[in-house]
């Protein structure tokens, strides 16, 4: 099947961003009802389509957007943590988003935790892109609706979800693909050993990317999991002038 942005836009709508039942569609030639669009996106055939995201096994058919669409061009840095941080996780995260964006623009997942300290870091102090789990249209969770109304008018949010699709359990895991083929590298600011962020850690790794993680000390429940990672062979961030 030859395709075309206005068959994979009318997929992307009428099975609510789901890749599987999308690639389905494409490979079956499955009959197409063509439908409008009232959000701005992008697709797998256009020319802004980044380069990275096709490395993916998986990469998005469609991406939903708001807000500046050139920031796909700028250098770009995933930065991922626990939605639960201690004291020490905040301010780690902090002292690392600090760093990085006067280099990079931020990619998290304007989640709980972490992902809103790189959500504010970005929009106070440079740029910073949002990815989420559910409907473009659809703040999730509720309390970041500051950071989203921000982010959509001067950054940049992302989805591969259309209008006002539910926030699904099984959205998250499958969007931090696209949180680690964004970024350059990824870098952990605080994790424990059982964590979402070793899913998008774990994408990384499969696209060959670098991976940098804080130390924590051993007593840490919250920062075990960065620990085990660095065990396991990922670069650890002894201090900050050692970030790429």
């Amino acid at each position: 099947m030859d395709l075309n942005r206005e068959l994979l836009i009318s997929y992307a709508l009428q099975y609510k961003g789901d890749w599987n039942k999308i690639a389905y569609a494409v490979s079956h030639e499955s009959p197409c009802y063509y439908l409008t669009c009232k959000e701005k996106c992008i697709t797998i055939v256009d020319k802004a389509y980044p380069t990275a995201l096709k490395q993916l096994y998986m990469p998005p058919w469609v991406l939903f957007y708001k807000g500046d669409l050139s920031l796909l061009d700028s250098d770009k840095v995933a930065v991922v943590g626990s939605r639960k941080l201690d004291h020490e996780g905040v301010q780690v995260t902090w002292d690392i988003c600090d760093y990085l964006v006067e280099h990079y623009t931020l990619v998290s997942g304007l989640a709980l935790g972490a992902d809103s300290i790189v959500a504010q870091c970005g929009i106070d102090k440079g740029k910073t892109i949002g990815i989420l789990g559910c409907g473009i249209n659809n703040c999730y969770p509720k309390v970041n609706e500051p950071y989203y109304k921000e982010m959509e008018q001067s950054h940049l949010i992302l989805s591969e979800y259309p209008g006002d699709t539910a926030p699904l359990k099984h959205h998250f895991p499958i969007r931090n693909r696209i949180i680690a083929a964004l970024g350059n590298y990824t870098v952990v600011t605080q994790a424990a050993i059982q964590s979402g962020t070793s899913i998008t850690v774990g994408y990384a790794l499969e696209m060959g990317k670098d991976v940098y993680c804080a130390p924590y000390s051993l007593l840490s429940k919250y920062g075990i999991g960065c620990n085990f990672l660095i065990h396991q062979g990922a670069n650890c961030i002894f201090d900050l002038s050692c970030l790429p």
